[in-house]
């Protein structure tokens, strides 16, 4: 396995943020987990539905349209809304394996890259250029949009909900290791 990349303040950075970005996940699929099915499934008002229909959305952002722009310079093309994986527990597996993907990936770039412009096609086939390394602050704000929406929707169930801020993560990263 190659060396991890931090010869730069872009790299630490979103080293980090792809850190926090599993950590987040984690916990979040962790709460869901226990949530009996009909309650998952149903309609909550959120803006992919259920909290199924938003995990699912978030698999769909972030992996199949965002990673593939990113590490293979292709655009997919796949409606936001799509429903790629029906089963619970595979989707949390494929959310997981997803978010490990970046730290990997953002360690294979030059620090330049991050300077330069992101390239890609949106999902309706239009061509878009921009700024590199703020794309990809999008990525990861994505997902802590999402994830603040599921724990919303979980609050109002009456479920228990982690504490997914940042400084939480990065006391975590501090403790020490048992």
């Amino acid at each position: 396995m190659a060396a991890m990349n931090t010869s730069s303040t872009w790299h630490r950075h979103f080293s980090g943020q792809a850190r926090y970005h599993v950590w987040a996940t984690h916990r979040l699929l962790e709460a869901v987990s226990p949530v009996p099915d009909q309650n998952y499934r149903c309609d909550v008002g959120l803006f992919f539905k259920s909290i199924h229909g938003t995990l699912n959305h978030m698999l769909v952002a972030e992996h199949l349209l965002w990673y593939a722009r990113f590490a293979k310079g292709t655009s997919p093309v796949l409606a936001l809304d799509t429903e790629v994986e029906p089963h619970r527990e595979r989707l949390a597996q494929a959310i997981k394996g997803g978010s490990a993907n970046w730290t990997p990936l953002i360690a294979s770039w030059s620090a330049e890259r991050f300077d330069g412009q992101l390239d890609y096609r949106t999902s309706e086939g239009d061509p878009l250029s921009l700024p590199f390394a703020a794309t990809l602050s999008h990525v990861f704000n994505h997902a802590t949009h999402h994830r603040g929406q599921i724990t919303a929707a979980l609050t109002a169930m009456g479920q228990p909900c982690p504490e997914l801020d940042m400084v939480y993560f990065l006391q975590s990263e501090q403790a020490p290791k048992a």
